[in-house]
């Protein structure tokens, strides 16, 4: 007897009331709508039992085979409408991690009588599960929320959140207080916010997690982002960055005293990218200090101060200090206020090399955005090194990309080739679905030379200061955007997303 065969295939469960759903899961016969007809779904393993069951509920539904991953995806999600019902007796709990989400639920299902209290067994092997899932995905945060009725938990992957598992009420409760437990939080305190940190060791691997917890309408809300250690500080090349900017940003980090400042919009890595241009910087024979809010990456061979607003340690008074600790190279975190900007292009104007982040759209802006924080044009022309505006642009998976026609009008408003062929996000177990696997960092290097500074002199403003830069060779993000459009290493819409028409 022959059944159509689905490979790859990412099911919805067809939940209908009057079908003994676990009696169902337990012969291995689920059931989902294909093209919107009701559809029973078995594996090629377990066909032989499936028909079995299936006879005896004398339903008309065609029957569809699936791949035993895909099969696995839809059962987990069967799992999901479960929880709650008293599924089998758990057989003790062991101390090893739980590697599959479908094994985590079944998991909950099975200990829900033993997840008591924030430290039982049960809840401190599900919350390391959760944390070694996330580091298994290549997850930056870890987002843990708490709805009317039941609890979810989202991961953050290459810049996107997607959902992970849902959790009953009373465990997100418990999984809440744990994670408060570990990070030296008060667990009696409900009413307002709490920031902490943990160190954990999971499979072997020692990792620092930054923990925020919220209070919302629902009940509390968490969000750990997983902080990387000195070792995981990447090149600016293993970034993504074209040879051109790595050569001319390696130039100005030779310099003696000066400014370089990062820019761009929160998650676009400016933190990273100051921190590999440190690393590249740092030898035994120069002072490294920096100013942070928090310190996100923790390294070995640089003095890092925390911001601690509590105590009055903001960044001028943090950058005051490090001022009298005979540095050679300075890193503030964030020039957020006029008192931090000045300080911050003394500092450099005496002798020091000071590197820093600023929020703009782009390269040629931050001129007129120090100039707003009220420091002197002379100020800013004699200081300033450079300025690299920075995105991250999702790369396609290249499992799972297909060819894609843009309209007419998109190619000459992006002024691309007609010829060449586009391709789109379409999403498969490589790339969890999401149809994009990995960023990569795309920037714009400003560097302020004699030009320049005779064009801020004579008081040009930003768009013709930027204008003059584009004439001179200066690519833009926009540029580089096309270029991965061209090249297929990312999408239309992932394009504008990242700004290609910003120009």
């Amino acid at each position: 007897m022959y059944f159509p065969q689905l490979q790859d295939v990412n099911l919805e469960p067809l939940w209908e009331e009057e079908i003994n759903h676990k009696l169902a899961i337990k012969h291995a016969v689920l059931f989902s709508k294909i093209n919107g007809i009701a559809t029973a779904i078995m594996t090629e393993e377990r066909l032989t039992e499936g028909l079995n069951y299936f006879s005896k509920l004398s339903l008309a539904y065609p029957i569809n085979v699936l791949d035993l991953e895909s099969f696995e995806r839809l059962n987990n999600k069967f799992l999901e409408i479960q929880t709650g019902s008293d599924f089998e007796e758990i057989a003790g709990v062991s101390d090893e991690l739980i590697e599959v989400e479908g094994d985590l639920l079944e998991f909950i299902r099975n200990s829900q009588d033993l997840l008591s209290n924030e430290d039982s067994a049960p809840i401190i092997k599900l919350v390391n599960s959760l944390f070694f899932q996330a580091l298994q995905k290549g997850a930056s945060d870890i987002h843990i929320e708490s709805n009317e009725r039941k609890g979810e938990v989202r991961l953050r992957m290459d810049g996107a959140l997607k959902k992970h598992l849902d959790l009953d009420k009373s465990i997100i409760a418990l999984v809440i207080n744990r994670i408060k437990v570990i990070s030296n939080l008060d667990i009696s305190e409900k009413r307002v916010p709490q920031d902490g940190r943990t160190q954990l060791s999971i499979a072997k691997k020692s990792i620092d997690v930054r923990v925020s917890i919220l209070p919302t309408y629902h009940g509390e809300r968490v969000v750990m982002r997983i902080l990387s250690q000195s070792e995981h500080i990447p090149t600016l090349e293993s970034l993504g960055f074209t040879e051109d900017i790595t050569v001319n940003l390696y130039k100005l980090l030779n310099h003696a005293h000066g400014m370089i400042l990062v820019t761009g919009p929160t998650g676009s890595g400016k933190s990273t990218t100051l921190h590999a241009c440190m690393q590249h910087i740092s030898t035994p024979d120069k002072n490294i200090i920096t100013v942070e809010d928090p310190v996100e990456y923790n390294a070995d061979n640089i003095s890092q101060i925390q911001v601690n607003t509590k105590v009055g340690l903001t960044f001028a008074a943090g950058l005051r200090s490090i001022l009298r600790q005979d540095p050679d190279i300075i890193m503030v975190g964030e020039i957020r206020d006029s008192e931090t900007a000045d300080i911050a292009l003394r500092s450099a104007l005496t002798g020091h090399l000071l590197l820093s982040t600023l929020h703009t759209n782009d390269a040629t802006s931050s001129l007129s955005r120090l100039m707003d924080m009220g420091i002197e044009n002379f100020l800013i022309s004699s200081t300033l090194l450079g300025v690299l505006a920075q995105r991250l642009t999702r790369k396609l998976c290249v499992e799972c990309k297909e060819p894609t026609s843009l309209a007419p009008a998109t190619l000459e408003e992006l002024d691309i080739p007609t010829n060449t062929s586009y391709f789109k996000a379409v999403g498969c177990k490589v790339c969890d679905f999401t149809g994009y696997k990995g960023r990569q960092a795309i920037g714009e290097l400003f560097i302020i030379d004699d030009q320049v500074k005779e064009m801020m002199k004579d008081g040009f403003n930003d768009f013709q200061v930027r204008e003059s830069m584009k004439k001179r060779g200066m690519l833009t993000i926009a540029d580089k955007l096309r270029e991965m459009l061209i090249a297929g290493t990312t999408s239309y819409e992932e394009a504008v997303r990242v700004g290609i028409m910003d120009g």
